[in-house]
């Protein structure tokens, strides 16, 4: 059987995009199990051939009206499933789903029906958020990096923006690659409603990746790669800090004005 993306090359440059952000996540250690989940808006990408294709399974209920979503559509890890296998068999580890006319269900088009991941609610909910608001963003991932989420269990940078200051202050690529820092939820039961309207809340506020306390890291951007790379230099100025710590001395990081200098020279948000 032929794959809906053989021939959608815009389709197929979004799931290798996947497929490629799923295995780096699985090679650093942040993709333990089933661990894990990336959503990406697709709508974009789609063919009116595509468009009439019918549904392999479904409708499900999403558990959310999301008026922003009417005949969206979305590649979405499936639910159980594991980053390395996603990484090597997107298709039979995934879903292309599309959200039905009355914004509360969705269906399965493509290529088998493998439901997707079972936070596809949250994930749904912020990217309604997202087109509310006019954002360009288009993708999320949540995984688990090892540094940041040790790093959770000090309650000192639980405080607003001071693991952002700390990490800035790192290495010079941080501040640059990742200018919004790090949004604070403190701990939720993992998969709830509640996890999900806290993580908008966050993202409101202006961050681009938010720490869940004591389990993992939620980031938006305009596609996959990019969400994966916040959060990846995010991660490195983590174990540059703890690299430093295991050394025995606490290091002096970067100073404000310095910091301010960066700000100034690459036309960062303040």
């Amino acid at each position: 059987m032929n794959s809906v993306i053989d021939n959608n090359q815009a389709l197929r440059h979004e799931v290798e995009q996947v497929a490629e952000v799923a295995g780096y996540l699985w090679q650093k250690g942040w993709a333990e199990r089933n661990g894990g989940n990336i959503t990406v808006n697709v709508t974009d990408t789609i063919t009116d051939a595509e468009r009439a294709l019918p549904a392999i399974a479904g409708p499900f209920e999403i558990g959310f009206v999301l008026p922003h979503l009417k005949d969206a559509w979305f590649f979405c890890k499936g639910t159980q499933k594991r980053m390395r296998d996603l990484a090597r068999w997107p298709m039979e580890n995934g879903s292309l789903i599309r959200i039905t006319e009355d914004c509360a269900h969705y269906e399965i088009v493509a290529d088998n029906p493998v439901k997707p991941t079972s936070e596809l609610p949250s994930h749904l909910a912020m990217h309604d958020y997202l087109l509310s608001v006019g954002s360009p963003y288009r993708a999320s991932v949540h995984t688990h990096p090892i540094e940041l989420v040790a790093m959770s269990h000090n309650p000192e940078f639980l405080k607003k923006d001071v693991l952002s200051k700390l990490l800035w202050s790192m290495i010079p690529e941080t501040k640059a690659f990742a200018p919004r820092g790090l949004g604070m939820v403190p701990y939720l039961m993992p998969s709830g409603n509640e996890l999900a309207e806290a993580t908008i809340a966050t993202v409101k506020d202006n961050y681009d990746v938010v720490m869940w306390e004591k389990h993992g890291v939620f980031a938006v951007d305009e596609d996959v790669m990019s969400a994966f790379d916040q959060i990846d230099v995010l991660n490195k100025a983590a174990n540059i800090y703890m690299c430093a710590r295991s050394m025995g001395f606490v290091p002096d990081g970067m100073t404000d004005e310095q910091m301010n200098e960066l700000t100034v020279t690459f036309k960062l948000p303040k």
